[in-house]
């Protein structure tokens, strides 16, 4: 399979139309059933150096090159941030206006680091604006469906934001060993969904995508 290469063409066709600051930004967390779902947000302005060597979607990347290429990319860009919504905020609000929570959040972390967010072009994964109905002012965002294989400052958001969310279900699969979170890293696989029958949902735990057990002992599902 060929392996796509993330560049800055769509962020320097960006720079050209006047954006000062693109925000590569993107998701991880969505799908899993425990644990915050985070957003990563890298900020790049017009002048910088080229991207790390070996940047790639998350998805597509060795957990060990992850962990290598994470300070490499908060060398290169402007400013990095990570956002986070709580399992107890999906349960509430669910996984949309959750994502919408951790975004801003991390587009508040940008700004307190410097960063003219209103000024900015933020550049969204995917082909649904779900970011912004969670902005009072939102600035200028472009969807792009897969931008975390293309545009190398989502690569970059999407990689910083795995690290940090994959460090957060280690440490808590310390407190909660049951659930085998340091390599599921709380997403639903089989021996997962088996504990979450065995000894109940923990606090970290989304409980509205839990279905109960059938009358017959079944195994708990997802609804993802």
């Amino acid at each position: 399979m060929t392996v796509v290469e993330p560049t800055l063409e769509v962020e320097h066709a960006l720079f050209a139309e006047g954006a000062p600051v693109v925000i590569g930004c993107d998701e991880v967390g969505r799908g899993a059933i425990a644990g915050v779902v985070a957003v990563g947000v890298c900020a790049i302005v017009p002048g910088g150096e080229a991207p790390p060597a070996g940047l790639r979607d998350s998805k597509l990347l060795s957990p060990a090159k992850r962990e290598h290429l994470a300070p490499l990319v908060r060398e290169w860009a402007a400013a990095v941030a990570v956002g986070e919504a709580e399992p107890g905020e999906v349960d509430a609000h669910g996984i949309v206006a959750a994502l919408g929570l951790a975004a801003r959040r991390g587009l508040i972390a940008l700004h307190e680091s410097g960063i003219d967010v209103g000024a900015s072009t933020v550049l969204l994964d995917g082909s649904h604006d779900w970011l912004t109905p969670a902005l009072r002012t939102p600035p200028s965002i472009r969807v792009r469906p897969k931008a975390d294989r293309d545009c190398a400052s989502v690569a970059a958001a999407s990689v910083v934001a795995k690290v940090h969310r994959d460090a957060l279900m280690v440490a808590d699969a310390g407190l909660w060993p049951h659930f085998g979170w340091e390599g599921n890293k709380g997403y639903g696989s089989a021996a997962h969904l088996a504990a979450v029958a065995a000894h109940g949902p923990s606090p970290r735990h989304r409980v509205t995508w839990l279905r109960l057990p059938a009358a017959t002992g079944g195994a708990r599902d997802v609804t993802v």
